[in-house]
This record gives C-alpha cells, sequence and structure tokens, in this order.
C-alpha cells in the first residue's frame, strides 16, 4: 500500500469509528455557550504532554476529551493529568488515533507525533471535518503542498506547533532586521546544536504496549530496537525525520527567513556539505553540516551543525544584531536598537501573536488564521528539505520558489565561488 493509499483507507476507517459523548461545539458555533473547543491528543511523548497538552488545559475555552499514543502507557499517563486538571475521570485513551478522529464530539486533534506522520494524519483528520493544530515539520517538499492545498479546500483551521514568531526576543530581531535598522541586511547565519551520534542496535521484542506497526505507519518496514523511540533517537533517521536540520532549524531558520522578508518565498540557490557519517550508525540525516542558502534579494543565510551554543545573527551595511543561546541573550553592534519603541511602530513590524496553543484555539471559534498556518510552515520546511537535498547531492541546487521546481540555469561554480566568500567572512563572526 502506498503512502496514498493509506492517508485514503485511514480517513474512511476513521469516519466509521465514532463515539459521540457530547455536543461537539462545532455545532453550535461562536455562538456556543461556553465555546469550548473540543480536544484529542495524539501523540504523548514529552512535546504531547508537558507542551501542548499542558497548555490547552490551562485554557478555558479548550476542553481535552481523549488521549492516544501508540505506546498505550504513555496515554494513561497523559489522561491521569487530563483528570487531575479537570477534577473528573472523563478523558478516554486510545491507542490508535482514527479512534481519536472518528469521535463526532472532537472538533480539533493535537497532533505531537514523530515527523513522518505530521501530515499524513493531518490529511486524515482535516478530511474527517477536523481542524488540526500538529507539531512541525513535514517530511517531504511534496507532503508539504498537499497539506496546504487540503486545508484549503476543506476551510479548516490548521496551525503548525512553534512558538518562536510569538517570543519577543526573536520576534524583536527579525522586526528590526526589516526595519533597515541596521541597513540591508546581507546574511544571517544561524547556529544549531549537534545531535549525537549512535550505532545500529540489534532487534528486539516488541514492548507489550506498544503497537509497533502503527508507530511505523507510511514509513518502511522496520524491526524494533529499543532505543529508537526514546529521546528521540528517531529524528536522526530520514525515514522519520530530518535530524537537527529540520529540528532547530525550523526554529531559527523562521526568524532569518523572516528577517530578510522571505517568509513567503525560499531560496533560490542552495549548497553545503556535512561529515561522513560511519558504517555502523544508525544515523542516515546529516550531521556536520554547513549550508548555504541564497535568495533572489542576493541576502545570503547560512546554516551550521555546531558544538557551540545556539545563534542566530543578522550582519546588515550599519551593523549586526544576535541572539545567542535558544530565547537567549540579545546583543548588537548597538544595543540602544533594542530601545527604540518607535522602530516598533514600522509597518514591517506585524503584531506580536499569542502562543500558538492559544492562538489555535481562538481560530477555531473565530474562524481565522495562524501565525503558522499551512503556507507559512510549508516554506520553512522546503527551505530546510532543500538544504537536505544540497548536502546529500553535493552539488548546487537551483530552485525556483515561485513555482517550486528545480531549475537549472544557474551556473554551479559561481555560487560555489559566492559560498567559500561567505565561509571567509563567517570565520571572522562570533
Amino acid at each position: 500500500m502506498n503512502r496514498r493509499q493509506f492517508i485514503n483507507r485511514s480517513t474512511a476507517a476513521s469516519l466509521v469509528a465514532t463515539t459521540p459523548l457530547i455536543l461537539p461545539s462545532g455545532l453550535l458555533g461562536a455562538s456556543s455557550p461556553s465555546k469550548q473547543i473540543t480536544l484529542g491528543c495524539i501523540g504523548m511523548g514529552p512535546q504531547g504532554t508537558t507542551t501542548n497538552m499542558a497548555a490547552f488545559l490551562k485554557l478555558p475555552n479548550a476542553r481535552v476529551l481523549a488521549v492516544c499514543d501508540c505506546k498505550l502507557s504513555r496515554a494513561h499517563e497523559a489522561k491521569a493529568l487530563v483528570d487531575q486538571a479537570y477534577e473528573n475521570n472523563d478523558c478516554k485513551v486510545y491507542q490508535d488515533f482514527r479512534d481519536v478522529i472518528g469521535r463526532e464530539d472532537i472538533d480539533a486533534v493535537v497532533i505531537s507525533t514523530p515527523d513522518h506522520w505530521h501530515v499524513p494524519m493531518s490529511l486524515i483528520a482535516l478530511r474527517a471535518g477536523k481542524d488540526v493544530f500538529s507539531e512541525k515539520p513535514s517530511l517531504t517538499i511534496t507532503e508539504g503542498r498537499e497539506l496546504v492545498r487540503e486545508a484549503a479546500k476543506y476551510q479548516k483551521v490548521f496551525q503548525w506547533g512553534i512558538e518562536d514568531r510569538s517570543l519577543t526576543k526573536y520576534w524583536m530581531l527579525a522586526g528590526l532586521a526589516r526595519t533597515g535598522a541596521i541597513g540591508e541586511v546581507h546574511s544571517v547565519e544561524c547556529g544549531l546544536p549537534n545531535k549525537p551520534l549512535f550505532d545500529i542496535e540489534k532487534p528486539a521484542a516488541i514492548p507489550a504496549d506498544l503497537d509497533w506497526n502503527l508507530w511505523l505507519g507510511p514509513a518502511p518496514s522496520a524491526e524494533y530496537t529499543p532505543t529508537v523511540t526514546a529521546n528521540q533517537r528517531w529524528r536522526q533517521h530520514t525515514d522519520y525525520s530530518g535530524g537537527s536540520l529540520t529540528d532547530w532549524g525550523a526554529h531559527l531558520c523562521d526568524t532569518a527567513q523572516i528577517g530578510i522578508g522571505m517568509e513567503s518565498s525560499g531560496p533560490s540557490e542552495i549548497l553545503g556539505t556535512s561529515a561522513k557519517l560511519p558504517k555502523s550508525s544508525y544515523v542516515t540525516a546529516p550531521s556536520g553540516y554547513d549550508i548555504l542558502f541564497r535568495y533572489t534579494n542576493d541576502a545570503t543565510i547560512r546554516v551550521r551543525d555546531t558544538a557551540r551554543k545556539i545563534f542566530i545573527r543578522f550582519e546588515g551595511t550599519d551593523g549586526w544584531i544576535q541572539c545567542e543561546k535558544w530565547n537567549g541573550v540579545l546583543s548588537a553592534s548597538n544595543m540602544d536598537l533594542f530601545r527604540n519603541k518607535e522602530l516598533g511602530k514600522h509597518p514591517d513590524f506585524w503584531p506580536l501573536p499569542e502562543r500558538e496553543q492559544k492562538e489555535f484555539i481562538e481560530a477555531v471559534i473565530n474562524r481565522g488564521t495562524t501565525a503558522y498556518h499551512p503556507e507559512a510552515g510549508h516554506r520553512l520546511s522546503s527551505m530546510l528539505h532543500l538544504g537536505h537535498i544540497a548536502v546529500r547531492s553535493g552539488k548546487t541546487i537551483h530552485w525556483n520558489p515561485k513555482k517550486e521546481q528545480f531549475a537549472k540555469e544557474a551556473k554551479e561554480h559561481q555560487a560555489s565561488i559566492i559560498y567559500r566568500r561567505e565561509s571567509r567572512k563567517w570565520e571572522k563572526g562570533i
């Protein structure tokens, strides 16, 4: 069964498995007395439980009715947290996400699974009439575009689970860069953290409470190994994710693209290198990479996998601004830039959105849009996927961001010269 058949058949199955418990708020619309949006949370690992579900539990206009994980013990642990928050035992536990999507009394689903499930599960939910909050990123460029089309077709609210646009420091960095406060921004550098390498493990017995086949889902068949599902080691294998580039890159590179005014477009020229992985390694995602993205406005974004602390730095013709560590320390060639309230009134300084969970619920109630709508997340993920393609191919990749097609008219050696020049300049940076 191919990926599309899997999604379509799962959609049909989800519509059959219905367990209505209360009248869904969607039937009453925004005029509902309580305006509570009923939720089913799928994927109850740390991100799904302590970040996403925990945030939704605090919102008076949201109500978690179901929790689901293919590792059943995790779902029961999440249920205990929901019951404690609501002081009742109403939350239901599921192992198969289709049973959650099939419930008519659930308005929206919250997807916090490994990356390879994000888009397939979102498509199933959209086609079943649910609004969707899904963790980033997509797994491929093609599936990201399909998600954009389907969300528009079914007129559903969709939010990618990224917080950066609502974090004051990154919002401020991108805003200052867009206003011309440091002159014309010609280059940005993003330092991403290393992910550890680990060797291939021997297959082991599947835990009694884990549906391994469901965990794999649309990914290729594979034998179970003990630590792949633990500590996000799956993130280092391209069957399930794209490593730190699509994980941490989705955060810092979003701010970088916004700062140069290219968040709705993408790079036109991409090239890079990565470290050679040992044959014994389970890791297939790029490691030790150094990638340069060039845009049609001639700005560049350099992304490096580095053991140094996380950082993002904007270089302009009149100065620089940066943030070291995650949501950490701001610094600039002129610190008064961060104190200038007049810059915040610039038309390119968009309003600071609410945190993603609250914004999603309000958008569902008001049938509005979100800061990380389908197109925003697709453009961001596409940039990072193009970086992977460049690293794997060992060649300069030419991309038409408007048509979303690969192009060949540019000369590869010209980009290589640009990359060497940028590399020397950045070595003198932070």
